[in-house]
């Protein structure tokens, strides 16, 4: 499998400015996710990694997710899934929240990131920690 050293050098830019040490596992796990246009469970990364061990996988999607370079979906599967965040994203509720979309039908989940969640006023008192709203049914490519 040849390596496009082109792509690579892009990924290893968006993991240093995301202050992430591009290790070659990280960097290969950046370019699966990039090619995926779903959000992908640890199984997932796992059965593309055979060989690699599953610690090292779990703990690169949680420095992935500590700083930023991927978000967290809970889709109502019981299974976590992650997406890579767009640029400049800082997944703050405010401005970088957006819809997930889980298909019944191909069980993918997608984020609709041209979708904002629209700013939720609380009651006085109550702190907003993540806001995540799944919407499920059936895609587009699953309802054509």
């Amino acid at each position: 499998m040849a390596i496009d050293l082109g792509v690579m050098n892009e990924i290893e830019k968006v993991l240093e400015e995301r202050k992430v040490r591009p290790t070659a596992m990280r960097l290969l796990i950046y370019k699966f996710m990039a090619q995926k246009e779903v959000a992908v469970a640890l199984t997932d990364i796992e059965n593309a990694f055979t060989q690699a061990d599953r610690t090292t996988l779990y703990r690169t999607l949680k420095t992935f997710e500590q700083y930023g370079v991927v978000h967290q979906i809970d889709d109502g599967t019981g299974v976590a899934k992650y997406a890579l965040c767009e640029p400049g994203c800082n997944c703050e509720i405010a401005q970088d929240l957006h819809l997930h979309f889980h298909c019944n039908h191909c069980d993918e989940t997608s984020c609709l990131t041209a979708h904002k969640i629209p700013q939720i006023n609380l009651p006085e008192g109550y702190l907003a920690e993540d806001v995540n709203l799944v919407v499920t049914g059936i895609c587009e490519k699953c309802s054509g």
